[in-house]
């Protein structure tokens, strides 16, 4: 009765073990039994025995191995799935928005012009391009840079509960990356929803705020990079989708001439 109680307390795991241990047991008397020769009983169980070390080892390195890496596989299908509503939802309209604001853009827009043709040299110089490129927004107190600041204000609010839906994702702190992009992005939300009038800032205001744009702009491209490749090579239909709404290409549309 007492067996029976402390049994049912144990893990699935340790149940199944001491099972397994029990079945070994009464197969060896069955063997015991019937031919009456514990010397070769001994012999080929101490055998057994001497091998269990290396099935351990395969066990561990083989199996848990091929394991692993179908879990990690799939943990980062489940993450680009993320990846991909944020730019469906954030990322991409986020990023028009900063382009048509900042003229520098031009000068590394023709590097992110993706097409079908790019390979995996063309996306990795297209990475290095943006980690080099020095960003310069220039936002001040002039007409063009308060309608902007207000805009991403607009924007941003209404899609602060997406944003922290995202970042409750556990899943998240397994893409480094990502998840400092979101935090730059929720960070930049609550900056300016601090602000009740964007028109009447100080130009040390300016200038933060100018640092929290230039933060978040850098991010978004590098990780819309890699999310791009990850479309090519995968997703041959979302990423003719994502090239029709390419940010950084002015003759891109939707629709398919």
């Amino acid at each position: 009765m007492i067996s029976m109680k402390i049994l049912k307390h144990l893990g699935w795991r340790v149940r199944l073990g001491l099972l397994l241990v029990v079945i070994a047991a009464i197969l060896y008397i069955i063997n015991f039994v019937f031919f009456h020769d514990p010397h070769d009983l001994f012999f080929y169980l101490s055998i057994d025995t001497a091998f269990l070390p290396i099935e351990v080892l395969f066990v561990v390195l083989v199996i848990e191995t091929a394991i692993s890496e179908r879990e990690k596989s799939i943990l980062l299908e489940k993450l680009n799935m993320v990846i991909g509503t944020f730019f469906s939802e954030v990322g991409t309209e986020l990023m028009q928005k900063v382009t048509k604001f900042d003229a520098d853009t031009e000068r590394i827009r023709q590097s992110l012009i993706i097409t079908h043709e790019w390979t995996e040299k063309d996306f990795k110089s297209a990475a290095s391009t943006i980690k080099e490129f020095d960003y310069s927004l220039e936002i001040s107190d002039d007409q063009q840079s308060i309608e902007f600041l207000q805009d991403l204000k607009e924007f941003l609010k209404d899609k602060r509960d997406f944003l922290l839906r995202l970042l409750e994702n556990p899943n998240l702190l397994e893409h480094e990356t990502f998840t400092d992009l979101l935090r730059a992005v929720f960070h930049l939300t609550e900056e300016l929803e601090k602000r009740e009038d964007l028109s009447k800032l100080p130009p040390s205001d300016y200038m933060h705020l100018n640092g929290d744009v230039e933060r978040v702009y850098g991010f978004l491209i590098s990780e819309w990079i890699m999310y791009m490749e990850h479309l090519m090579n995968n997703y041959p239909y979302l990423f003719s989708l994502a090239m029709r709404v390419n940010p950084f290409d002015p003759h891109a549309k939707v629709e398919i001439d």
